[in-house]
């Protein structure tokens, strides 16, 4: 279930990576003006720190406190669960002596099954939480995809890149071309219309 959390938050970086390289990507108007200097070029290109945007966009916080509340209750329910049969197969130690080999067999025979029975449990309620995360997955890249083509189009931005320590695709870039914090307070403040 932890994997699921770590896998989400990578999903997260990687979909915000390709979200920023999409809505970027569209070829400038023909009758657009060219840009002249050097200076002029690199203001069409800016950047957005992936980390800071995942820890602080109010969306991606519910989604992850979601899928860790669920992930939490799946855990708890698969350890009760084991814990039952756990306590059921050290009764069946204890009298097994005393059973005829009809009874031990039958006995053994159904453990068997309860613990299969218990494995794909744990698998359905891991594929589970792995498709609602892919679902969730693509609801993050589409807000965020959407907001940048809007963002970047008002802007003049051709290009958005992204930057993350985990996953560092940008070396270096000026701090003035850093616009996470604008791009967040826009993200947040689409949500927080969305949710009213």
């Amino acid at each position: 279930m932890k994997k699921i959390l770590a896998n989400l938050s990578k999903v997260g970086v990687g979909l915000m990576i390709a979200a920023v390289m999409i809505s970027c990507s569209k070829e400038q108007p023909k009758n657009a003006p060219a840009a002249t200097s050097t200076s002029d070029k690199t203001e069409l290109i800016v950047y957005v720190n992936s980390d800071s945007l995942l820890n602080n966009y109010e969306y991606f916080k519910e989604v992850k406190n979601v899928f860790q509340d669920k992930s939490k209750k799946a855990q708890a329910d698969l350890t009760a669960k084991s814990s039952a049969f756990q306590r059921e197969v050290a009764q069946y130690n204890q009298s097994a002596a005393s059973l005829s080999a009809d009874q031990r067999q039958g006995t053994e025979q159904r453990l068997a099954r309860k613990q299969q029975e218990l494995a794909a449990y744990n698998q359905n309620a891991g594929n589970a939480l792995a498709n609602e995360e892919a679902v969730e997955n693509e609801k993050l890249y589409n807000k965020v995809s959407e907001y940048l083509k809007g963002f970047a189009k008002t802007k003049g931005y051709k290009m958005v890149l992204t930057y993350s320590k985990a996953n560092p695709t940008v070396l270096f870039a000026d701090e003035s071309l850093d616009v996470t914090k604008e791009v967040l307070a826009g993200l947040n403040d689409a949500y927080k219309k969305e949710k009213k």
